[in-house]
């Protein structure tokens, strides 16, 4: 599929392993790291000359596990390392959700800002994905003043953040995050990394079109990707040339 959509490569970002247990049943275990990246270096020898197979990780925020992240991250030559806070993660949710679906929205973009000031992360994944948790709560227009100071934050570390189109699948129909917030991202100057969080090999590029035109109307002119954990720019227009149809 990869090379079907005319994409030139491929960054694989599994979930990372947490301590503790943290979330066991969604990700692989800490002793099962090494064989992931033995995975992901098998993957591109095999597809060498034809498709890029890069190495990166999505990598789970929680206050307190900064020193074991770091460490993680350090095991691998990693090319991108995606941050992502989980708010529908049972311990998770146990530890900062308090009967106040609102306050846990203010958390969850908290830890958004604390995970781009840590310094363990090249882009914060599906940056409102807290909405989904009670989309009957969810009322952006209200949150707005607290995620724009969240967005000062991370504008202030220089971190991207990513579109991911996976949020039209969910409760809220939309992309993650809304366009509102994308304005806001682009009134700031944070740089913008396409996802498609595509988990089955169907959805690799899954909407990119749409999400291409999306950030053209707000205004940008370029969208970011990353090498050895260093961020490069490619015009929207040419990325968007470079996409082939899905096939019927």
């Amino acid at each position: 599929m990869v090379a079907q959509r005319g994409l030139k490569g491929l960054i694989v970002t599994c979930h990372c392993p947490m301590p503790d247990g943290y979330s066991s049943h969604i990700r692989m275990s800490p002793g099962e790291f090494d064989t992931y990246v033995a995975l992901v270096a098998k993957a591109r020898e095999a597809w060498q000359g034809k498709v890029d197979v890069l190495l990166g990780l999505e990598s789970d925020y929680i206050p307190g596990a900064e020193t074991w992240l770091k460490e993680l991250h350090e095991r691998a030559e990693l090319h991108y390392v995606l941050g992502s806070v989980h708010p529908q993660v049972g311990e998770y949710r146990a530890i900062y959700f308090t009967g106040d679906p609102v306050e846990y929205q203010r958390t969850y973009f908290t830890h958004l800002a604390q995970a781009a000031e840590s310094g363990l992360y090249d882009c914060l994944a599906h940056p409102d994905l807290i909405k989904n948790e009670s989309p009957a709560d969810w009322n952006l227009e209200a949150m707005l003043p607290h995620i724009g100071k969240c967005l000062d934050r991370i504008a202030a570390t220089g971190m991207a953040m990513e579109l991911n189109t996976s949020g039209e699948l969910k409760a809220i129909p939309e992309m993650n995050p809304a366009p509102a917030i994308l304005r806001e991202i682009h009134r700031r100057k944070i740089p913008v990394v396409l996802g498609a969080d595509a988990h089955v090999p169907t959805r690799v590029a899954d909407r990119y079109e749409k999400a291409l035109s999306l950030l053209q109307e707000i205004g940008f002119t370029s969208v970011s990707c990353f090498r050895e954990r260093k961020r490069c720019e490619i015009p929207i227009a040419q990325a968007m040339a470079s996409l082939r149809p899905v096939a019927a």
